[in-house]
């Protein structure tokens, strides 16, 4: 296991920005506290957001420390002048859209007080150049020592929410063919959450590709992951569906829910793990699906002649599963290196 794994990239980028900035403090002679808060505060997942998130940063910065001048110069250390610093800050960084400085604008207004004395002017510029040495290593730290790199974890999120929705699939059908209780729907809510932690490394990936592009087996395997969330996207979507459709009392035979039952164990199975995944298996059992919804179409529209707009539940079932299938097809259809890289 590579150091940077055991230990974990972000703490080693963060020892080794505390560490240049504190020394770039030392030998120019300015105070590295504020520089050292700025390092450990504006270190962001990917170098695009480092850079976006300092030039908002370092004015809003600038703002926090013109206030903590202006109150001492007036209050002195006092409680007032700590308040108002703070006060007027987040006030100002609000109103001009500084919201991802304002952390850093505040920390520094009221660590300030503390520390000016004399020469107001001059401690404000040492306070400025400080701060942006905080936010240039950080950016440079980010940038070129273990640049951010998520592909590999993007690829085991979606594995393991595929299998995951596997297991959804199998709770869901077989409570619609049992006729259990369906709005416990604490299952899909735990499954979007899981998908938006993926779209957010995806985001990274895409906004960290501007600097670092990915080339070669990365490149592919990140444009593949990027095919198969869309995927389950889309799968997440049918399942929606059937949870969100009232369903009458599924008049299906003995046998009719026993064929439906085993493909429904297959496909969460066959979700687990792409290596589950037999391709003639899922084609027999999708042909058998298929064949249940014709025979189930020709018979309920005979029987509804007058009401041939009608789905009943029997056919909105199938037609969920069926199209879930298709998607678990192309799901798997196009092979990558994803498993022999994890």
């Amino acid at each position: 296991m590579k150091l940077s794994e055991f230990i974990g990239s972000r703490l080693i980028k963060t020892a080794v920005a505390i560490f240049i900035t504190a020394w770039i403090c030392n030998q120019i002679g300015w105070p590295p506290v504020f520089a050292v808060i700025t390092a450990i505060v504006t270190l962001e997942p990917t170098v695009s957001e480092s850079i976006k998130k300092g030039f908002i940063r370092l004015p809003a910065s600038a703002i926090g420390s013109a206030y903590a001048v202006l109150f001492i110069s007036l209050f002195g250390n006092s409680p007032i002048t700590y308040t108002l610093a703070a006060f007027f800050t987040i006030a100002t960084c609000v109103k001009l859209r500084l919201h991802a400085g304002l952390l850093v604008a505040t920390l520094t207004a009221v660590a300030m007080i503390e520390v000016i004395y004399d020469n107001f002017f001059i401690s404000f510029f040492i306070r400025l150049g400080t701060t942006s040495i905080g936010l240039i290593v950080s950016t440079a730290v980010n940038m070129f020592i273990l640049p951010p790199d998520y592909t590999q974890e993007i690829v085991k999120n979606i594995q393991r929410l595929n299998s995951k929705t596997g297991k959804a699939i199998e709770k869901i059908f077989t409570n619609i063919l049992l006729e259990k209780d369906l709005k416990d729907r604490g299952t899909m809510e735990a499954l979007q959450r899981s998908l938006q932690n993926t779209d957010t490394l995806i985001r990274y990936q895409k906004e960290e590709t501007k600097y670092h592009p990915l080339v070669g087996h990365e490149k592919h395997l990140f444009q593949h992951a990027q095919e198969q969330i869309v995927t389950i996207r889309m799968i997440h979507y049918h399942m929606e569906n059937l949870l969100n459709t009232p369903l009458d009392t599924v008049t299906w035979t003995k046998e009719e829910r026993s064929v439906v039952l085993q493909a429904i164990n297959y496909l969460s199975y066959s979700m687990e793990d792409e290596k589950n995944f037999e391709a003639k298996r899922h084609d027999t059992q999708l042909k058998i699906l298929t064949e249940l919804f014709w025979e189930d179409n020709e018979e309920i529209t005979k029987k509804n002649e007058q009401h041939p707009t009608h789905f009943p539940p029997e056919l909105i079932i199938l037609y969920e599963l069926l199209s879930i299938f298709e998607l678990v097809t192309e799901f798997y259809q196009t092979k990558s290196p994803i498993e022999k890289s994890v």
